[in-house]
């Protein structure tokens, strides 16, 4: 509900209004906690893929906590880059920016086991596919036609399903532990259970920032659950830094084309994602429509956010859709007070002891959230193709994008005679269900019997 206390209802609706300071700043820490839980999670998982490790005897370790720094560091600088904006860059609204969901797909195989690329193979494809997301505000309204719900839709609950996996086994123990006495046990999978329960009670039972902010709820009962039968150890905290800067090119740079047009494949779908967001913060906040320098403006934020956050270590980041549903919510359209909350996360970013805070959060603890976050991605694809008419066209493209995606997905050796790029490509299913239904829709004629 909206609180006219903070303004009348045209101030709320004015991006550029700057409600009461005592007013600004929690509603700014409100928008962090919506998004918290969400934005370190990616951070997270590639780091576990990489071999960085979830517990303090691993050499690796630091590296786990500057990737959880960057994640917070970062997704404040481009939400800086999309509230304040420089030029054409930013859409100078309320955006929200974290780190994505959506290419994990590509990241995890990159740098998981020995790595098709490792950490400097991925880096250098997040440069060159944030510069390549940049140049996309040049154009994206007009690819819009392109990609309908029937293909979006598709593509994100492709991201979900390549990714549930992760959840499950995280929560009986983690990667890592397979085929060990602990993976599955109860007592792995009782703090994931709870983190599940918690975070359903919190979302169905409550309202307003309670509500918005289930999962982050969901994580800490979990958390107190693992703490008290023996499962975190806060041993890297004391000997974590109290203040960082990032390093520029930390893991070196390498050039790996399969990862790079990965990830300038899914800078089309992130920005196409973005338009949707900024649409939803105008319609939900202001009841207008988005205009074309909003939407170029974010896109060109988006890829920038992105390409610097690589240079030092840092993940792609897009607009975060929770935070669209916090303004709705809260009826406050004000871009200042979401950069109160950008400039809270990059003094985090910079404080590496609040980076292995979050690290201890064990592993089962962390896949109850992931859990119910990718379900949440395969049920936003969901939604989306709840838009499509399912006539019988639609229902052939459907059948034979997922099918050949998914297929790829779970039975990567059908292609293992095919040159490795190739393989990177095709196997994460993301691609060839991408590029189907994008040609079937624009191919196959309106009027399939």
């Amino acid at each position: 509900m909206t609180d006219t206390s903070i303004g009348t209802p045209a101030q709320l609706a004015d991006p550029n209004y700057t409600p009461p300071l005592a007013k600004a700043v929690p509603l700014g820490i409100q928008h962090v906690m919506a998004m918290f839980a969400s934005n370190v999670t990616p951070a997270i998982i590639v780091a576990g893929a990489a071999g960085f490790g979830f517990g303090s005897d691993s050499p690796d370790f630091p590296n786990l906590i500057y990737m959880i720094q960057m994640a917070m560091l970062f997704a404040g600088i481009a939400t800086l880059f999309q509230t304040i904006g420089m030029g054409p860059v930013g859409a100078r609204l309320p955006i929200v920016q974290g780190t994505s969901f959506a290419f994990l797909p590509i990241k995890i195989p990159a740098v998981a086991g020995q790595g098709v690329a490792g950490m400097a193979g991925l880096m250098t494809g997040i440069v060159i596919g944030g510069i390549f997301h940049f140049f996309i505000g040049t154009f994206v309204g007009r690819i819009r036609y392109a990609l309908p719900p029937l293909v979006t839709g598709l593509i994100v609950l492709m991201i979900g399903l390549a990714l549930v996996r992760v959840g499950i086994q995280y929560s009986a123990g983690g990667v890592p532990l397979m085929g060990t006495e602990e993976f599955g046990t109860f007592a792995m999978w009782f703090p994931a259970l709870v983190v599940i329960v918690v975070t359903l009670a919190i979302k169905f039972f409550t309202k307003g920032l309670v509500s918005v902010a289930a999962i982050l709820i969901g994580l800490v009962a979990g958390y107190i659950v693992a703490l008290l039968m023996g499962q975190v150890s806060f041993g890297n905290v004391g000997r974590a830094a109290s203040f960082a800067l990032p390093n520029p090119f930390r893991w070196g740079i390498e050039f790996n084309f399969a990862i790079i047009i990965g990830m300038c494949f899914m800078a089309i779908i992130s920005a196409i994602e973005t338009v949707g967001d900024v649409s939803g913060i105008t319609k939900g906040g202001a009841g207008r429509e988005a205009t074309d320098a909003e939407i170029s403006g974010a896109t060109y934020a988006d890829g920038l956010g992105t390409a610097v956050a690589g240079i030092f270590g840092g993940l792609p980041n897009t607009s975060f859709s929770q935070n669209v549903g916090l303004i709705s919510m809260t009826g406050v359209m004000s871009r200042h007070v979401v950069t109160i909350g950008a400039v809270f996360l990059i003094l985090c970013g910079l404080v590496p002891k609040i980076g292995a805070a979050v690290s201890t959060v064990p592993i089962n603890v962390l896949g109850g959230g992931v859990v119910v976050m990718f379900g949440m991605v395969c049920a936003a694809g969901v939604n989306m193709l709840s838009e499509v008419t399912w006539n019988r066209r639609n229902m052939v493209i459907f059948a034979v994008s997922l099918s050949v995606g998914l297929g790829l997905q779970l039975e990567p050796t059908a292609l293992q005679h095919l040159p490795s790029t190739l393989q990177i490509l095709l196997t994460s299913g993301l691609l060839p269900a991408a590029v189907l239904s994008i040609a079937l829709n624009l191919l196959l004629p309106d009027d399939l019997g």
